[in-house]
C-alpha cells in the first residue's frame, strides 16, 4: 500500500493489546465501551502532542514562576455520530476543557454513501484544533463528508482519529483531505462486499451500544 506522509499508524503494544480485545466477539459491552475509551485515550496521547504552548506566571508554594500550559482556544472533538461518541471520554480524560462538537450521518445500506443529519460545532471553530473521531475506517465516505462539512464552517486544523482502517479508507481520506493528519490504531486487510472492515470487529456502534 502506498504511504501517505499525512497517516500514522499507532504501534504501541498497549493499543494493539486492546484492538485485540475489541476484535474477540465474546466482549460484552461494558469491556467494548471502556476498551474504546481507553484506546482514544493512548491515541489521543499521539495525536496532541503538538498542541501549542505559552508560558504562563503561577504561583507554587515555594515562588512565582513562569511555566508552560495550552495556548490558544479549546480543543474542539468532534465525533461522527453515533460511534464516534465512544472516544469521546478517551480525549475529554487528557483535555477536560475541551469543547464538543456532533456530526449525523448514516450510511445507505445500498449504495454504501454517507447522507448528512445534523452538524453542530463549537464556536470559533476556526480557532480551535478538532479532533473528529470515529472508530472505523472503511470507505472513507463518512470521514471525507465530515471534514468537508467542518472546513465548510471554517475549520482548518483538522486531525482525525480511528481505532481500525481498511486500507482504501486511509486512501481515500488521505488523497481527499491531504492537509489532515490521520491517526490510525490498526491497519486492517480489506473491506468485504458489504464495506465492512476485515477481520474487523464487527459494527463498532452495535457493540458500543449494546444494540446488535
Amino acid at each position: 500500500m502506498k504511504t501517505y506522509n499525512n497517516v500514522t499508524y499507532m504501534t504501541h503494544p498497549l493499543i494493539k493489546h486492546k484492538i485485540s480485545r475489541l476484535r474477540d466477539k465474546n466482549t460484552g459491552t461494558n469491556e467494548f465501551r471502556k476498551l474504546v475509551e481507553e484506546i482514544a485515550m493512548l491515541e489521543g496521547f499521539e495525536a496532541l502532542k503538538d498542541l501549542p504552548l505559552e508560558d504562563v506566571e503561577i504561583e507554587t508554594p515555594l515562588e512565582t514562576c513562569m511555566t508552560p500550559m495550552i495556548a490558544g482556544r479549546k480543543l474542539a472533538i468532534v465525533p461522527i455520530l453515533r460511534a464516534g461518541l465512544g472516544m469521546v471520554e478517551g480525549i475529554l480524560s487528557l483535555v477536560p476543557s475541551a469543547k464538543i462538537g456532533h456530526i449525523g450521518l448514516y450510511r445507505d445500506e445500498e449504495t454504501f454513501e454517507p447522507h448528512e443529519y445534523y452538524c453542530k460545532l463549537p464556536s470559533p471553530i476556526e480557532e480551535r484544533t478538532i479532533v473528529v473521531c470515529d472508530p472505523m475506517l472503511a470507505t472513507g465516505g463518512s470521514a471525507i463528508d465530515a471534514i468537508t462539512m467542518i472546513k465548510k464552517h471554517g475549520g482548518k486544523n483538522i486531525k482525525f482519529m480511528c481505532i481500525i482502517a481498511a486500507p482504501e479508507g486511509v486512501k481515500k481520506l488521505s488523497e481527499a483531505h491531504p492537509d489532515i493528519q490521520i491517526y490510525v490504531g490498526n491497519l486492517d486487510r480489506c473491506l468485504n462486499e458489504n464495506a465492512y472492515i476485515c477481520p474487523g470487529l464487527g459494527d463498532a456502534g452495535d457493540r458500543i451500544f449494546g444494540t446488535k
